[in-house]
């Protein structure tokens, strides 16, 4: 529905990603690598000194990244079978939580579920819609062209009345309304019993048959995640039209799991009361393969810059989706598991797929994770960006530039590359992007105002442990948040919750007036 929230999706081989990580981690130099199970976090003076395993192991480190997903003190509900475990067949991480504990972090409880996987043999493909992939695809690499592979089509199927009549009556056996599941689950991702319930009038819900990989014949049911009974997962499945001969390879499960509230870290991901220990994906009370994949990023370039000794990396919310997800967790905390969506991003225009390298690949280079063929790959593509929009500002046709001519609707960059030649000879993506630049330019512009707006906030230092108690105008909620968080900036206090503006101007007064104030490197009394 326009560029600000247009995204690619990819449904992946999960084994084959798993081995090509693997080998890169594998072949790369002065890397050493360790398979063990951590039991504990080792830190003492406020600094991680490293981790205990099994067995009486322990490593040493100045920076430690903990990234242990759903596993921490995990327990898995089929119905009213309960078991220890992180996923489908793999243990808990167990002693992590309590070593965090003792450190002094919270450590609280959230849920989330996964879906039946089905054989794709037993589906009735006639009754299910193809859904193709793209022809021409839009790739998640700048450097990646084409895919040698086979393209594996997914297909889609619906739930109808007599599945939602098997859930409701079955109610009374599901983990989630019978008490025994008690963390709070994501509301944008429920399980289907959900859906149902809190959907009554709808007489459908979509569900996507997603290939699992090209050398496994498992379908991932995406759309019915649930944790019912066994039996009645088999007679929900069945009523399925296309589904009727199902067979299920494995039964959904609802998974509920430890995670430290992210008013505990920073921006950089670093742990507020231990230094050099960072955390990453669900342990921040997030949800979803990108969201970790995204703090995974960061935190690994910061742990790396801390055991340098050199100053971290954060990434603000005009940047980057990362930098938006990170500054939701550490402003407003979470209350169920955190997704990334574009509309949280208030500068969503700006962080379009299309421009990612634009904004990021700089960043990169400069913590030295762009090698120097991608390098040469951007700079290329920032030449074609620059030399097609001048070509559009300094050619005129029919009274008006090409760029004022794009602007309208119903002029395409391809209409215009059929009237001039010399526009076919640069890449698609260039001219995709420049067409974008240029029929949202007002837009744009109009954002990267409310971006300077936002930076002078953010230039508004708030020095760490300042005493709120002090700033008697400030509501009492105001200051008992602005205690809870505390905020690096003022633009970041204006974020949180229950923090209004009235409050950031007697905040801004007061530190203005009698409090030192970093401000674009000086000191304000």
């Amino acid at each position: 529905r326009g560029p600000a929230v247009r995204a690619p999706r990819a449904q992946c081989d999960k084994k084959l990603y798993q081995f090509a990580v693997k080998e890169v981690l594998e072949t790369t130099a002065d890397l050493d690598i360790r398979q063990e199970m951590v039991t504990g976090i080792r830190a003492e003076g406020g600094r991680v000194k490293g981790v205990s395993c099994r067995r009486g192991v322990r490593y040493d480190a100045r920076a430690v990244v903990l990234c242990p997903g759903t596993f921490l003190s995990a327990v898995l509900h089929i119905g009213e079978e309960i078991v220890a475990g992180g996923r489908g067949g793999e243990p808990a991480a167990e002693g992590v939580s309590w070593s965090l504990r003792a450190l002094g972090f919270p450590v609280e409880r959230l849920k989330t579920g996964t879906p039946p996987r089905i054989n794709s043999r037993s589906i009735d493909r006639e009754k299910v819609a193809l859904q193709p992939g793209d022809e021409d695809p839009v790739f998640f690499s700048f450097t990646t062209r084409k895919v040698a592979q086979e393209q594996v089509p997914c297909h889609i199927a619906f739930t109808n009345e007599r599945t939602h009549e098997i859930i409701k009556a079955n109610l009374d056996r599901a983990p989630v309304y019978t008490g025994q599941i008690t963390s709070t689950g994501p509301r944008y991702c429920p399980s289907i019993e959900v859906k149902v319930v809190r959907f009554p009038d709808r007489g459908r819900h979509q569900l996507f048959l997603e290939p699992e990989g090209l050398n496994t014949r498992e379908v991932y049911l995406n759309g019915a995640a649930t944790s019912l009974p066994r039996d009645v997962q088999e007679e929900m499945v069945h009523s399925v039209e296309g589904l009727e001969k199902a067979e299920i390879m494995r039964y959904g499960y609802a998974v509920e799991y430890d995670f430290v509230p992210p008013r505990e870290i920073y921006a950089s991901l670093e742990t507020k009361r231990i230094g050099g220990l960072f955390f990453a994906g669900q342990i921040n009370g997030t949800s979803g393969y990108e969201e970790a994949a995204g703090q995974g990023i960061l935190a690994g370039a910061n742990a790396a810059l801390c055991a340098r000794g050199a100053d971290p990396v954060t990434i603000g919310r005009h940047e980057a989706y990362i930098g938006v997800m990170v500054d939701d967790l550490v402003t407003k905390g979470v209350d169920e598991p955190y997704r990334m969506f574009t509309s949280r991003a208030e500068y969503r225009l700006l962080l379009r797929y299309d421009n990612a390298d634009m904004r990021l690949m700089p960043l990169g280079r400069s913590l030295g994770l762009v090698g120097d063929e991608a390098w040469e790959r951007f700079e290329e593509k920032r030449h074609q960006v620059a030399a097609v929009s001048a070509f559009l500002e300094g050619t005129s046709a029919g009274g008006a530039t090409l760029a004022r001519r794009l602007v309208r609707p119903e002029v395409t960059i391809e209409a215009l590359a059929r009237e001039f030649p010399q526009l076919g000879e640069y890449r698609r993506d260039v001219l995709d992007q420049v067409e974008t630049d240029t029929k949202y330019a007002g837009y744009i512009a109009r954002q990267e105002a409310g971006v300077e707006r936002m930076k002078r906030q953010e230039n508004l230092s708030l020095p760490r442990g300042t005493d709120y108690d002090a700033i008697g105008e400030l509501k009492f909620e105001s200051r008992e948040k602005l205690k809870i968080h505390q905020p690096a900036t003022v633009a970041q206090a204006a974020r949180i919750p229950g923090v209004n503006p009235t409050d950031i101007s007697i905040l801004v007064m007061y530190l203005r007036r009698g409090m030192p104030l970093l401000e674009g490197g000086s000191i304000i009394r």
